[in-house]
């Protein structure tokens, strides 16, 4: 909890820190890489830093975790922080890194606000950042120790033993432990993040969703990522380091460093009710894991799943999708694709439509579980749609590749 004190220090200054975030937190990299290169080197994802999302990712945790504290003293925003805490256990991010990022974090504060940043409001600020970071710490040390990581790595080799082109743009690689020992268990819907060393001697990691079942080993698919512009965007963002390196260099026999699986946004399997998987382009890799562990458990639940993709034959997983879904007692799937919609073949329980995703036009049962993965733009429209379709807030789950721009 806050401090009293603190939190009146906070109401006050919060409007200016908050307006001040984004000039913070790129002064705040600026000085952390300057003083320990290696943490963008083999750490930090050297996309997310050239087109700004870290870094609004950051300033939104930051604001989110303090305005939190003022008007809800009595609680913590445990949702945002277990999403925080499951990215930074399977980066491997340690306890002794939090004063590092304390130190630049508040030095690039004093300079950006000057005279505004008494004593009183460093040990405010002071207060509310290691709370957030002993709440992290405690929730990545419970999340690492359960996964079995003990020696403070959570880095272990993983073979490649095959290779499937799903589409052109996304391959799927089949791991299995390069040490011959078991594959920790994993949770529908969860991902592992890959550690890749590039030409120019960086270790880079990523995030990828297991995307399948695989005897004695993991599955992920990786989407190529071509150099593009963001919707109302004026740069373009570049090319992806490690999507363009595993599918031009990493073939059967090649050695990956893989952590165990993590994420918070896991299939629920508690109350048995209806369940809606919906996503766009490379996030339905998470949704065909979800399909699968259903089809090999037997579920008689009610499942609808929704996609949408550019063309049928952009669509990774389509066969494996339609297979599920007849495999399944109570499923449908309905398909949207921009262009060559008549591709599809809408036979059996697949609906095949023209267009964007529209998620009002599915009979949605009372009590359904809602599962969104895709583009952001995507996620919010999927989510406004449920919404107006009378699904309460709490009931609808997103996964997001990269920076929660949305915490």
């Amino acid at each position: 909890m806050l401090s009293t004190e603190s939190a009146k220090t906070i109401t006050a200054t919060l409007p200016a820190v908050r307006g001040a975030l984004g000039e913070i937190t790129a002064l705040f990299y600026e000085k952390l890489f300057a003083a320990r290169p290696e943490l963008l080197r083999d750490l930090f994802n050297r996309g997310n830093q050239a087109n700004g999302s870290q870094r609004q990712a950051l300033a939104g945790s930051i604001a989110a975790f303090a305005g939190h504290l003022v008007a809800h003293p009595d609680s913590r925003p445990d949702t945002m922080l277990a999403r925080i805490a499951h990215k930074h256990a399977s980066l491997g991010v340690r306890a002794d890194q939090y004063p590092i990022v304390r130190e630049h974090l508040f030095a690039a504060i004093a300079e950006v606000l000057g005279d505004a940043v008494t004593d009183e409001v460093v040990r405010a600020w002071d207060e509310v950042y290691w709370l957030m970071a002993h709440a992290l710490i405690a929730l990545e040390k419970r999340l690492t120790y359960e996964a079995g990581v003990r020696d403070g790595s959570v880095w272990r080799p993983y073979r490649v033993v095959g290779r499937i082109r799903e589409t052109a743009e996304v391959t799927t690689f089949l791991l299995r432990p390069a040490d011959g020992a078991p594959v920790p268990p994993s949770r529908p819907g969860q991902y592992v993040s890959v550690q890749v060393q590039l030409p120019d001697g960086a270790r880079q990691i990523r995030q990828y969703s297991l995307s399948g079942q695989l005897d004695g080993g993991l599955q992920i698919s990786v989407k190529r990522v071509a150099a593009g512009r963001r919707a109302g965007e004026s740069s373009e963002d570049p090319a992806g380091e490690i999507s363009g390196h595993l599918h031009a260099h990493v073939h059967d026999g090649e050695i990956l460093y893989v952590s165990p699986p993590f994420g918070e946004v896991v299939l629920s399997e508690d109350d048995g009710g209806p369940l809606l998987l919906a996503s766009a382009g490379i996030g339905c890799t998470p949704m065909i894991g979800m399909l699968a562990h259903l089809a090999a458990a037997g579920s008689r639940r009610r499942i609808l799943t929704a996609h949408a993709d550019r063309s049928p034959s952009a669509h990774p997983f389509r066969t494996d999708l339609r297979r599920l879904t007849d495999k399944l007692s109570d499923a449908t799937a309905d398909l949207w694709y921009e262009e060559g919609a008549g591709d599809g073949d809408p036979t059996g329980a697949v609906t095949v439509r023209t267009g964007l995703m529209d998620l009002t036009r599915l009979a949605i049962p009372s009590g359904t579980t809602a599962y969104l993965c895709g583009p952001v733009p995507f996620m919010k429209a999927a989510r406004a749609q449920l919404l107006a379709s009378g699904l309460p807030a709490e009931r609808i789950h997103y996964e997001v590749f990269g920076p929660d721009l949305g915490l």
